[in-house]
């Protein structure tokens, strides 16, 4: 009888990989969604405040707990009002698209100077009027958009966050007049999302640092009487080829990686941020005291991360209608006092 094989299956998804830091905290949204209708926003961003939960009446088609009360996991977000700075016209080329021009309004916010130097005038008309002349040419309008940290009460800083969003919805030239209707105003969550709608979620995930293969990968533990360590590879690989392979579970980066997660329902949207935060606040990140959005499970990152939102790219085939009906917030401490 022959040798029975050792089930050994590969630890630790290779779909990430590399496993290296992050470029920046701001995520780059590389895909946006098609949809229909009135010309709108694709897209928000907020701070991530913390976590709570909240019983809602489960409107999930099909689901055995279907009208009875559940528990539901929720991250609150801070979603101050975002300001519009600029519109960027895209021509489509063999190698993509390519900026054919940007629309700046002519005095920005000050705090704009500190993401980079301003120059002493923008003209606003003649670019607006360049692409109104092309609009034959143009093949999408997105937007420049900022944050206002200073309106996010637990997040410590001034520098806003500056992030390019896509109109979605009618023709380019009904794309072109919704960006100049909103160019120079702000622009709340409510006016691009609302409530019992699916979005995906983009982030930089919490970092941790340097770690070994154990934590990074999940590779079992060796036995106490190995000799070169107990934390390690077992075997780096053959000695053809001659060389280790990427394949082989390794220490590095682990955390603070980009991340986007599909499909996160939005379970309220709201105005007075002291309806859900708890006593004390939330930890590391203090009072909600605005707009905020709760989100139905765990988003990536740490509290004071910021967040960015997106149309769903590949909604769900079954959705519950109507807006959750929610009867109970938890507004404990978290902190256990």
């Amino acid at each position: 009888m022959g040798a029975r094989k050792k089930h050994a299956p590969k630890r630790g998804s290779l779909a990430y990989l590399p496993r290296a830091r992050a470029k920046r905290l701001v995520p780059r949204i590389k895909y946006w969604p098609e949809v229909d209708g009135e010309p709108k926003l694709l897209g928000f961003a907020g701070y991530k405040a913390g976590m709570t939960h909240v019983y809602v009446i489960d409107d999930t088609p099909g689901s055995p707990n279907f009208g009875k009360e559940i528990v539901c996991p929720v991250t609150v977000i801070d979603v101050p009002p975002m300001f519009i700075c600029a519109i960027r016209a895209y021509v489509k080329t063999d190698k993509g698209l390519k900026t054919f021009t940007e629309a700046w309004i002519e005095n920005p916010p000050k705090d704009l100077e500190r993401v980079f130097p301003v120059p002493e005038k923008f003209n606003r008309e003649e670019a607006l009027k360049k692409i109104e002349e092309n609009l034959d040419k143009i093949a999408d309008i997105r937007v420049l958009a900022i944050t206002q940290p200073r309106l996010a009460s637990g997040v410590p800083k001034k520098k806003p966050d500056l992030m390019e969003i896509k109109i979605g919805g009618g023709t380019i030239k009904d794309r072109f007049e919704y960006a100049k209707e909103i160019l120079g105003k702000e622009v709340s969550i409510t006016d691009v999302f609302k409530e019992g709608q699916y979005v995906d979620v983009v982030a930089v995930s919490k970092g941790k640092g340097f770690q070994g293969a154990v934590k990074r990968w999940g590779i079992k533990i060796l036995p106490r009487k190995k000799r070169k360590g107990r934390r390690k590879v077992a075997a780096l690989g053959p000695w053809h080829p001659a060389r280790v392979l990427y394949t082989v579970p390794q220490a590095g980066q682990l955390g603070f990686h980009k991340r986007t997660e599909y499909n996160k329902r939005i379970i309220k949207i709201g105005e007075d941020g002291s309806e859900i935060t708890p006593k004390g606040g939330f930890p590391h990140y203090g009072v909600v005291r605005g707009s905020y959005v709760l989100i139905k499970g765990s988003v990536p990152g740490p509290p004071k991360r910021i967040i960015r939102f997106r149309y769903p790219a590949r909604p769900p085939k079954t959705m519950p209608e109507g807006t959750p009906q929610i009867t109970y917030v938890s507004v404990e401490s978290k902190q256990g006092v």
